[in-house]
């Protein structure tokens, strides 16, 4: 079948993206699914910066690709062996799909599946191959198994969470990465306490999630660290009771002093090692900092080695929020049913597919927390 689709073929080109079109509109031929696979109409895909690390090239990938790893949609058709799921039921992608029988998987570290990583490094589905070509024959990648950027594409199960269909599905989009990293990060990761004194530096789409999620938990204070005053209103939308704005002031000796020597939880959602070294210079003794931004893979981090012991201080990584998807996407849902989670205060706009590029360059100028590309459905 055929299906419209944002592909990059060239990683690197400059900004303003409206003008270089590093992601063209494309036809692209797509195969039905084949054993233990499902086709999907999507409904929703979210812009996050996960997907501007491969157009901007600090996160290479195989091109050319169709792009997108956050999306959520309907089930069309599916493939031999496939029990769990059947055409209209809804599902939220995932953007690891968990094996569940490597090493990682059977200890319960569904994020950090092997073979799931090499299958997104190579740009093909977790049990092989590709289903996207172009129309003189020649494959196209898929990104982290989900290519949420097209009308229509094909995973397999374990990328494939099935949701309530009362959930606004465009909606339900959030859930697949947004959502699942940054209230992960907090009830998973962390397992931050209530009253506990905590911070996240960066609030994007990401880091608001975050902020979600200490408010879920009962966190105090929380407090929201940026350089837009955009981002530090959303911020306090979503439960932060405390901004700094880290272009007016020096953001570490400002929390240090708002929270008598730095904060407990500290979250870094930049994807930066300035901000992380900012971070962890903001966490108080005995406490942990939590990085859930990706950075550059050749950027480094110099901290004080001493501070580790004497202090008792932790640096944790957070992948996906160290989520098993198919256990916490529908909890994060049902707390959104019940009004704990207000995702809705993520999405600033609803897009078109055609408007993708001006989309990322929204997205790289911080103007923008996350914009789902809505399709007919």
């Amino acid at each position: 079948m055929k299906s419209k689709a944002a592909v990059i073929r060239q990683m690197e080109l400059p900004r303003p993206y409206a003008e270089s079109r590093p992601l063209s509109i494309e036809e692209v031929e797509l195969d039905g699914p084949k054993e233990g696979e499902v086709l999907v109409q999507v409904a929703g895909a979210g812009l996050c910066h996960s997907d501007l690390s491969v157009i901007n090239g600090s996160r290479p990938r195989p091109v050319p690709m169709v792009m997108g790893h956050e999306a959520a949609g309907i089930v069309r058709d599916v493939g031999p062996g496939v029990k769990d799921l059947k055409p209209d039921d809804h599902v939220v992608f995932s953007f690891v799909p968990c094996c569940g029988g490597c090493p990682m998987c059977a200890v319960g570290r569904a994020p950090l599946c092997e073979p799931a990583y090499e299958a997104a490094i190579t740009g093909q589905l977790l049990h092989g191959g590709r289903r996207f070509a172009v129309s003189d024959g020649g494959e196209v990648n898929h990104h982290q198994g989900v290519s949420g950027y097209s009308e229509y594409t094909v995973a397999v199960t374990e990328s494939l969470v099935k949701i309530d269909k009362s959930y606004p599905i465009d909606m339900a989009t959030l859930f697949g990465c947004a959502i699942m990293t940054g209230v992960g990060s907090v009830v998973n990761t962390a397992k931050v306490q209530p009253g506990t004194s905590t911070a996240v530096f960066g609030v994007g789409g990401v880091g608001l999630s975050v902020v979600l999620g200490l408010k879920l938990v009962g966190a105090y204070p929380i407090i929201a660290v940026d350089t837009l005053e955009n981002k530090l209103d959303l911020a306090k939308q979503a439960g932060a009771t405390h901004v700094i704005n880290a272009s007016e002031v020096d953001p570490v000796s400002a929390l240090r002093d708002l929270t008598g020597g730095g904060a407990v939880d500290v979250f870094e959602a930049v994807g930066s090692e300035k901000a992380l070294a900012q971070a962890y210079a903001a966490t108080r003794k005995g406490g942990r900092t939590v990085t859930v931004g990706l950075p550059s893979p050749d950027s480094e981090l110099k901290i004080s080695a001493l501070s580790v012991v004497a202090e008792e201080r932790q640096l944790m990584g957070s992948y996906m929020g160290s989520c098993v998807p198919k256990r916490d996407i529908p909890r994060f849902m049902q707390l959104y049913r019940e009004g704990r989670l207000p995702v809705d205060i993520l999405n600033s706009r609803f897009i078109d597919l055609e408007q993708v590029n001006e989309g990322f360059d929204a997205l790289a100028q911080g103007e923008v927390a996350r914009q789902i590309i809505k399709f007919d459905i």
